[in-house]
């Protein structure tokens, strides 16, 4: 006889709070094993990777490195007669988003 869907899901949960409580004793050990061996080794968190790390601070003289270095400016994608620019990112600019509103169409102001 072939089980149901709720008896499987049942036993699903079942087996999944059993799962819990294992994994819970399991973790006791570790960790009480992990305690024993900081303790015989004299270990510090510095040690073991989890001390808190001083942040860099930059030398006297020397200018901050930018977070945007190394990244390329977008090539411009639409133009108006002004000059002004819009590499399709982004909230649209005011002049573009006037001159759509004024009846233009978008493919008036593409680069080509």
């Amino acid at each position: 006889m072939s089980k149901t869907y709720s008896q499987l899901m049942k036993q699903i949960d079942s087996l999944q709070r059993e799962a819990e409580e294992i994994k819970r004793k399991e973790i006791d050990g570790v960790i009480t094993r992990i305690k024993d061996a900081i303790q015989a080794y004299g270990l510090t968190a510095a040690d073991l990777g989890l001390a808190a790390r001083a942040p860099k601070v930059a030398k006297p003289g020397k200018k901050p490195a930018s977070r945007k270095a190394g990244k390329a400016a977008a090539a411009a994608k639409y133009r108006d007669d002004a000059g002004n620019t819009w590499g399709g990112r982004g909230p649209r600019p005011a002049w573009l988003r006037d001159a759509l509103a004024a009846g233009k169409q978008l493919s008036d102001f593409a680069v080509k």
